[in-house]
């Protein structure tokens, strides 16, 4: 115990004796762990916030899109996937009919239309739904209510806006009830929604009006059999586990519905909540390590000062080499200490830039511009990292001090 004291205490004056040295060695350290936790505490915060939104509108979901597969999320919510104009309302009455475990269907369009309330306008995602889609989405109203299906049934002119579209045409007073332009109609505002904030399955810049209201302010397409098109259905089911078996009677439905031949794609594609999770949660994944990895860049510039530091210590401190190896000192003796002190200082820049790393992420989480989220295991690797990278780079000069040749290093002035 007295030995290893003895060996850490001259550890210790070798860096205290420069401490203005030993911190810009360690200056490098510590921003790269404290943007290696920073951005990774983004990309992680940012994927925990997506999940918690599609968790939020639950696993029993099943998104219909018309066209070629993608998928994308609009300011109205559950938004518009799918290339193409292939579904239809009858195709979402079919489903809700003919396809077991299904509780609830609700088809989707979707127009940008002009809104107007004395002199305040607003360019906006106007959703055209049943009244199934509040449930489906899960949406929440601060205010006022949904529409009904006696509503929906007869094209009532009605309308649900988000919390950004009701603060930016009404300000602080209350919208329901009050008359507002959209388009080139006059409808009547009965509810709103409680705020989501930005991200996924955000509704708070969007309008909601019942699809037979929208059909009849804008001219929508029709498929080759006349029948009303819609971008999206949207399907929940009442039981999780029949997903695969719900996933395949809508897909023989459709393709029979469509006239598709056997050796035809489909011209719609159908994903779970479950599946775009899942995708969503490997790009961010990958999208957080690759911040990581940038970040690390500036722990390898960190590394090589500390290499350059270390050189230069050990030809300052060449004598005193001379003088250990003279009193009895080995060559592991004068290894470990310059290796040693390298991972010293490197263990002490990854704590402190942690700390750092960690204070500029709750800021961030704090200040509202976006989701962050450190975790145990950031900390654990930045710091390991910076470790590493001391044992790395500090080898070299250590391993050079300790080959030093006594009787020259004592000749050293």
């Amino acid at each position: 115990m007295t030995k290893w004291h003895t060996f850490l205490s001259t550890v210790w004056l070798g860096l205290s004796t420069h401490r203005l040295r030993s911190f810009l060695t360690m200056l490098g350290i510590i921003i790269g762990v404290a943007s290696v936790i920073t951005l990774m505490s983004i990309g992680k915060g940012s994927t925990a916030q997506i999940l918690s939104n599609i968790e939020s509108m639950g696993a029993n979901l099943i998104t219909i899109s018309g066209g070629a597969r993608f998928f994308s999320v609009g300011p109205g919510g559950l938004g518009g996937s799918g290339g193409g104009q292939t579904l239809s309302m009858e195709d979402a009455e079919a489903v809700s009919q003919q396809v077991s475990y299904i509780s609830a269907v609700a088809p989707v369009s979707s127009s940008n239309l002009q809104l107007v309330v004395g002199s305040e306008n607003a360019n906006s995602q106007v959703i055209g739904t049943t009244p199934d889609y509040v449930s489906i989405a899960n949406l929440q109203l601060a205010a006022g209510a949904f529409f009904s299906e006696q509503e929906y049934e007869r094209g009532a002119k009605v309308a649900i806006l988000g919390s950004d579209v009701a603060e930016t045409l009404f300000g602080s007073a209350n919208p329901v009830g009050q008359k507002m332009r959209m388009g080139t109609i006059i409808v009547t505002v009965i509810g709103v929604l409680e705020s989501k904030g930005t991200g996924f399955n955000s509704p708070d810049t969007a309008v909601i009006i019942p699809l037979t209201a929208l059909q009849q302010t804008v001219a929508l397409t029709r498929t080759a059999q006349g029948e009303k098109v819609v971008s999206s259905i949207y399907v929940t089911i009442s039981d999780e586990t029949q997903s695969d078996y719900v996933t395949e009677q809508i897909t023989s439905l459709l393709r029979s519905r469509h006239r598709l031949a056997a050796s035809d794609e489909d011209d719609f594609s159908i994903s779970s909540m479950e599946e775009i999770a899942s995708s969503l949660q490997e790009t961010s994944a990958t999208l957080t390590l690759l911040l990581g990895a940038i970040a690390a860049i500036s722990l390898l510039v960190g590394g090589i000062g500390v290499m350059n530091i270390m050189l230069v210590s050990v030809l300052e401190r060449t004598r005193e080499i001379g003088i250990r190896k003279a009193l009895g000192a080995r060559e592991h003796d004068i290894w470990s200490q310059f290796l040693l002190e390298a991972i010293f200082l490197t263990f002490a820049g990854g704590i402190i830039g942690a700390a750092i790393g960690w204070g500029i992420s709750t800021i961030i989480n704090h200040a509202g511009t976006m989701a962050t989220l450190v975790t145990p295991d950031i900390v654990i690797l930045a710091v390991s990292v910076s470790v590493a990278i001391g044992l790395f780079f500090g080898f070299y000069p250590a391993w050079n001090a300790s080959r030093l040749n006594p009787i020259e290093a004592l000749r050293s002035e």
